[in-house]
Formats: structure tokens, C-alpha cells, sequence
């Protein structure tokens, strides 16, 4: 009988330990990538659903990155989709604190930075040394939103306090 109270002390205990060096992951997060996951969350929806439109013949523009397109069935505009989409994946996946999630975010950072990167210096081959460069604004946020999400994936994956 002392044994059993004992036992059932111990499993609170462990229990009560648990909770308290647990953090929900979503609070690893700073206001301003939440903000933007919500951004990403709805444009991803609404990108699909421009998408859909296009099927049907409609016609739309969107951009992402640099990369522009008034037509949701041409490469750019797929590919425009795909990117919102994953966009729109991580963002869920975070906000739900899933365990792929921070993985997910690193992946969608890093090919953002590629991208940007790629769309700032591509001109210059065409156009040669005559060519304008542009900034990418969007790549200072890419590189502090991978820069957070590298921070936090380990307590994230282990879903210990950070």
C-alpha cells in the first residue's frame, strides 16, 4: 500500500517535472515570423486557388521572390504556386508545432535564399555588365527567418524549454 502511494507520487511528480520543462514550440517563435506564417498560410490557400482559376481560364499575377506571371499555367507561375505552397505547408506545420516542421522551415529558407540570390544576379548574364541590379529586399528576412529557425530547431526537435 505505502509502495503504491509512493509510485503514484513519483508519476505526478515526473508528471508535473514534464510540464514544466516543456514550452509549446510555437513560443520559440518571434511575433514577426508568426506574422508572416499567417501571411504565407493564406496566400498559400489562395494560391492554389489561383491556380485552380487558371485551369479554368482565368488570368492572374502574382509574384514571389522576384519571379513574376500574369498566367498560373506557365513554368513561372507553377513554379510561383509551388513556392507559395510550400510556403503555405511549413507555415501550417509550425503553427500546428510539428515535428517536421523546423525542418521543413529550413529547407523553405534556404531555397528562398537561393532563389533570391539567383533572381538578383541572373540579369547580369543576360543583359551583361549593362545590366541593372536589383536587391531583394526579401532576402535580408530569408536569411534572419533561417538564421532563428537554426537557433531553435533543437529545442524544437527535442520540445524541451529553450
Amino acid at each position: 500500500m505505502i509502495s503504491d502511494i509512493s509510485n503514484q507520487q513519483d508519476d505526478i511528480l515526473s508528471d508535473v517535472v514534464e510540464q514544466l520543462t516543456k514550452l509549446k514550440r510555437k513560443h520559440l517563435l518571434p511575433l514577426w515570423i508568426k506574422v508572416f506564417m499567417l501571411f504565407f498560410l493564406v496566400f498559400g490557400v489562395l494560391a492554389v486557388t489561383g491556380f485552380v482559376l487558371g485551369i479554368m481560364g482565368y488570368r492572374n499575377d502574382f509574384s514571389l521572390y522576384g519571379l513574376t506571371s500574369d498566367n498560373p499555367l506557365s513554368t513561372t507561375g507553377i513554379c510561383i504556386t509551388l513556392l507559395f505552397l510550400l510556403k503555405g505547408i511549413t507555415s501550417f506545420g509550425l503553427l500546428k508545432e510539428e515535428n517536421w516542421a523546423i525542418k521543413l522551415g529550413i529547407i523553405d529558407a534556404v531555397v528562398g535564399i537561393v532563389l533570391c540570390v539567383l533572381i538578383m544576379i541572373f540579369p547580369t548574364y543576360i543583359a551583361g555588365p549593362d545590366a541593372k541590379i536589383s536587391f531583394r529586399l526579401e532576402l535580408i528576412l530569408l536569411v534572419l527567418y533561417l538564421n532563428k529557425l537554426l537557433k531553435i530547431r533543437h529545442a524544437w526537435e527535442k520540445n524541451i524549454q529553450w
